[in-house]
């Protein structure tokens, strides 16, 4: 199933595709939890009544899949955990070693912004980066999750553009300001469950095309910590929840290591693109 976030009445709300259209779940499944966290937490029972309804959605409930204005496809995730350094070639254009231990971060939700929405270039930087990364969401929470067992917490999949004003990012040692403007992280359009992705996200090609000309292109094969190992470590360290989700890495090519470099302007037009799960798509404004 391919789940979204679409705007009605001026707030989001949850969408699940069937071919062309999109089923509202609002209106078809009233009954079921309002958010996708919630409806995460739910269960299968709750996956399975969505299955249910798309197989005969009830009158009123099914919208032409066009013209809808998206939401980020989780709008309110109790955690947005970010994986730096996860692709070698990445880190070698960084100037950096290989991790021994993932290098994690954390975004907060207002940084958030919808498939077709504006990403922001704030007025204080001239530095905004792009990064394609492939979204793990997690569907079953936990504590010291095994990694063996690791998959069995993974809802689905999704996309990211891990909009970074490096300036700001490398002020200090920390990179929380850099992450974190207001509206600089795309996230969508669809979360992709797990049953219809490779085991664990890996084999998908990855790319980031900047007013069309690719910049990015990858393989989630080259993640140096792959998911059931991002999972494992990230829970040792704190709870999982369902409808949390890891921004789990780029690969090489990203404008700060480009000779010049090259930054997302307004006007501009930035694409991420993860095989099998979807593409995102923002324009890019001044703040």
């Amino acid at each position: 199933m391919r789940f979204i976030a679409f705007d009605k009445s001026g707030k989001p709300t949850i969408g699940v595709r069937r071919d062309q259209e999109v089923v509202d779940l609002s209106t078809a499944a009233p009954d079921l939890p309002r958010d996708m966290p919630g409806l995460l937490a739910a269960g299968p029972s709750a996956m399975d009544s969505v299955a249910s309804v798309l197989t005969s959605p009830p009158a009123g409930s099914v919208l032409p899949g066009e013209g809808l204005v998206y939401h980020p496809s989780i709008w309110n995730p109790g955690k947005i955990i970010c994986v730096g350094l996860n692709y070698a070639d990445h880190a070698e254009e960084s100037g950096l070693k290989k991790p021994d231990y993932p290098v994690l971060f954390l975004r907060v939700n207002t940084t958030l912004v919808g498939h077709g929405q504006p990403l922001i270039a704030p007025k204080c930087s001239d530095q905004f980066d792009y990064e394609a990364e492939m979204v793990v969401v997690i569907g079953k929470g936990g504590r010291n999750i095994a990694r063996a067992s690791a998959l069995d917490h993974v809802a689905g999949y999704s996309v990211f553009n891990e909009g970074s004003l490096r300036d700001y990012q490398f002020k200090s040692q920390t990179w929380t300001s850099g992450k974190n403007f207001d509206a600089t992280g795309g996230f969508g359009p669809d979360i992709v469950t797990a049953d219809e992705v490779p085991a664990g996200g890996d084999g998908l090609r990855i790319q980031a095309r900047l007013n069309g000309t690719t910049l990015q292109d990858g393989n989630t094969d080259d993640m140096m910590f792959k998911v059931p190992e991002l999972i494992e470590t990230i829970s040792e360290v704190m709870t999982l929840l369902p409808g949390d989700i890891i921004v789990s890495g780029t690969p090489a090519g990203v404008g700060f290591a480009r000779k010049p470099p090259v930054w997302m302007k307004p006007g501009d037009v930035c694409e991420i693109e993860v095989e099998g799960v979807g593409l995102l798509s923002n324009p890019i404004v001044a703040g």
